[in-house]
């Protein structure tokens, strides 16, 4: 009979089961910057362009590493993110039920009538 840090355990797998396949991993970020036109409005008083979205994240050999996303991808590459927040959340999640588990599996101590001289 599964008890119910099993079934909290089985429900925390199947969502992130449902997350896997929209996941991206690292942050976004926005920049705004001034373009080539000497004339246009973003070298003086007007707003610069952008926003223009990334993704930083490290890469394999540990430095931080990113890619642009074109407007019509934010939308998805947003949820991505949100997608592997949440996968990291739930899998901590896992990680304590698991602990819990295991400590009603450990064996009990005993207290100890005296200490020895």
């Amino acid at each position: 009979m599964a008890t119910k840090a099993d079934q909290r355990r089985d429900k925390a797998i199947k969502r992130l089961l449902e997350l896997a396949p929209q996941m991206l991993f690292g942050s976004s970020s926005q920049t705004y910057r001034t373009c080539g036109n000497a004339s246009c409005r973003c070298h003086s008083s007007g707003p610069k362009h952008g926003p223009h979205v990334y993704v930083n994240y490290k890469g394999e050999d540990g430095r931080t590493t990113g890619y642009y996303v074109p407007q019509p991808l934010q939308q998805r590459v947003q949820e991505g993110l949100a997608a592997w927040r949440e996968f990291y959340a739930v899998s901590k999640e896992i990680a304590e039920i698991n602990r819990q588990i295991l400590a009603t599996e450990l064996p009990q101590k005993t207290k100890r009538q005296g200490r020895r001289a």
